[in-house]
């Protein structure tokens, strides 16, 4: 049986952690693009402590955002999180809102990289090229859904993401160019947690 870590360290692509996590020995779940492979992947492997009777890891998400009030190179401390793209406006409801869900709109955990700019970061099943109407400073397509299944099975939830573009028509170059720059940082981020 494989050893469950205390500590799961949550990365959407390869290229976001560059290889530094396994060449340190530290095992990385890759959630894949978009909330649903997101949210998939990481109940699966909650699902694997729970039914072994473990206590619920500490998830530590790192990867790439674009921002349009924070410079690209910078790495923010995500602890609140919203849908970006969750549209029910047609039924009354407000943008960002899922109707009849009983986890709030914005999901919130104790802030654990407390030396980090704060940033609420946007999750949307679309890659960010243009300024969104949900208020966020920072926008990814996982970490709403990878906050969401922390909240549901009381797992606590920490997240860091590096600004890899600027949200907007160079966007696409950008984060090619920049999504690979954090990792050693990454790394350095969960050191500092894991002793």
């Amino acid at each position: 049986m494989i050893e469950l870590p205390n500590t799961l360290v949550v990365v959407a692509l390869r290229a976001e952690s560059a290889g530094v996590f396994e060449a340190a020995g530290i095992p990385v779940l890759y959630s894949g693009v978009g909330k649903v492979n997101a949210a998939i992947a990481l109940a699966h492997e909650l699902s694997r402590y729970a039914l072994q009777g473990r206590a619920m890891p500490l998830v530590l998400n790192f990867g790439s955002a674009g921002s349009r009030r924070h410079p690209t190179g910078t790495l923010v401390e995500c602890h609140e999180f919203v849908q970006r793209d969750m549209d029910v406006r047609g039924l009354g409801f407000a943008l960002g809102v899922t109707p009849y869900d009983e986890a709030p709109s914005c999901l919130r955990f104790e802030p654990l990289f407390k030396h980090l700019p704060p940033a609420v970061c946007g999750s949307g099943d679309s890659f960010a090229t243009a300024a969104t109407d949900v208020d966020c400073a920072v926008v990814d397509m996982e970490a709403y859904a990878l906050a969401k299944a922390c909240w549901y099975a009381k797992a606590q939830f920490a997240c860091a993401k590096y600004v890899s573009d600027g949200a907007d028509h160079a966007a696409a170059d950008d984060w090619q160019q920049n999504l690979h720059k954090a990792a050693d940082e990454f790394l350095r981020l969960y050191r500092g947690v894991v002793r």
